[in-house]
């Protein structure tokens, strides 16, 4: 795409040089499409990088409420395990 603008421009700056009117249209018509180009790449270019980002976020959240469900299940998993310790005490105090 750069080198058909950079074309384009060299074809505007050549037909402008001629200084007849239907060259300075041609000049002037291939800068509005060269510009018009250039805000569709800039345009693309953002909705890019917004939709990037926002991916971004999304997955930084499903890894945050991951790490929560972890932590979560580890703080049950030690309970029961202190449950099942002091149960085995508590029989081994019985028996005594």
């Amino acid at each position: 795409m750069k080198k058909s603008l950079f074309a384009a421009a060299l074809l505007s700056l050549a037909l402008a040089a001629c200084h007849s009117e239907p060259a300075q249209e041609a000049a002037a018509s291939a800068a509005s499409a060269a510009s018009e180009a250039m805000d569709a790449a800039a345009s693309a270019a953002s909705e890019s990088m917004d939709a990037a980002a926002s991916a971004a976020n999304e997955a930084m959240d499903a890894a945050a409420s991951a790490t929560e469900a972890a932590a979560s299940a580890a703080t049950e998993a030690m309970d029961a395990a202190a449950s099942a310790v002091e149960g085995a005490a508590s029989e081994a105090e019985a028996s005594k």
